[in-house]
């Protein structure tokens, strides 16, 4: 004897949302599928019927009518599932995280996802790398830094960021350094067109050597203006040199030059300032030369003029960097300094500060 089929009687609400469910678009196929039964069902028809209008075999139409009898709308949700079985705990990821405090096996310079899962034995190299990447952890990523070991590292910060935020009356701040080894390298380069009709700019990675020139600048802080000269080598004679055409581009003016650590420009016994007593150095604090204005320029030239430059000769080096400096004084602006706590700790963060 066929058993009775449940009877399903819905409220105005339920009868609402089902139709909203059973007509929605963004929702599961499944819980669409589910809507019509009960629907349907609602409505008195068979249990044959509906399997057929809505693609369900009748065994399934008669759970869910069951189920919704039962529980309700509750009971057209998915029953939870209790998944694989977990098979690495806690205690698999605190060794994983242990095993990168130990040196590499003999003959590695780094832990990869294979040797840690290799040296464990029992972890595989999947669970290995998914533990990493839920801590952030990166194998082959290093960071570099350098932190300021100066201990006058304060009052000589605080001496060059004075000097930027509010230079001497009637003088002139001036930002210098060198750029050494700037090799002229010949490469072709130009237009390629690959065969699929795409056409790449770029250079080929053979060139050819022809010498190299040392860079020295000197930056006005308070306009931006770059005066460079070129030099074959990076000694104390060729500081100097540059250093009295900078001074001779402004006689009779008190300047404050801003300068590294560098040996060529602090020797014990400096007869050059003697002689010029308008002229104060200021010194970075060790391992901060990022304090120095004129880094940033160096780097703006860099990326705009000198990489991927094709030069025959020092000669056509020289040019092109004097063709920028050129362009660059037209439209020159001075640095806006934004650094409120200059910290030796923070080095980086410092110079994308000061290079805004």
């Amino acid at each position: 004897m066929q058993k009775p089929k449940t009877v399903i009687t819905l409220t105005p609400e339920e009868k609402e949302l089902l139709g909203e469910t059973a007509r929605a678009r963004t929702v599961p196929y499944r819980a669409v599928q589910r809507a019509r039964v009960i629907l349907l069902a609602a409505e008195g028809i068979t249990n044959t019927a509906i399997a057929q209008e809505v693609g369900l075999s009748r065994t399934m139409v008669v759970e869910w009518r069951q189920r919704f009898a039962r529980s309700r709308l509750e009971g057209l949700k998915d029953a939870p599932r209790p998944g694989a079985v977990r098979k690495y705990g806690s205690e698999a990821e605190r060794r994983i995280l242990a095993q990168l405090d130990v040196p590499p096996p003999a003959g590695y310079a780094t832990w990869t996802g294979k040797l840690v899962s290799k040296a464990l034995g029992d972890i595989s190299s999947h669970q290995v790398w998914r533990v990493l990447r839920r801590h952030g952890i990166h194998l082959k990523r290093r960071r570099s830094w350098c932190v300021s070991t100066d201990p006058e590292f304060v009052q000589k910060a605080a001496d060059i960021v004075a000097l930027y935020l509010n230079p001497p009356e009637n003088a002139l701040v001036l930002s210098v350094d060198e750029k050494p080894a700037i090799q002229a390298l010949e490469r072709a380069q130009g237009w390629l067109r690959l065969p699929n009709g795409e056409a790449l700019r770029g250079f080929s990675h053979e060139y050819k050597r022809h010498g190299t020139t040392t860079l020295f600048a000197a930056m006005e802080v308070t306009t931006g203006l770059v005066h460079t000269g070129h030099y074959r080598r990076r000694r104390r004679r060729e500081f100097l040199d540059f250093m009295n055409r900078i001074v001779a581009q402004y006689p009779e003016q008190e300047l404050h030059v801003i300068l590294d650590n560098l040996n060529t420009h602090k020797p014990k016994h400096d007869r050059w300032l003697s002689k010029h007593p308008n002229v104060h150095f200021h010194y970075t604090p060790t391992h901060a030369s990022w304090l120095n204005q004129v880094e940033c320029w160096f780097s703006i030239l860099w990326r705009q003029a000198l990489q991927g430059l094709s030069a025959t000769s020092v000669r056509d080096l020289c040019h092109a960097i004097d063709a920028f400096t050129q362009a660059h004084n037209e439209h020159a602006q001075p640095f806006e300094w934004t650094r409120r706590v200059v910290n030796p700790v923070d080095l980086k963060h410092s110079y994308r500060e000061l290079c805004k």
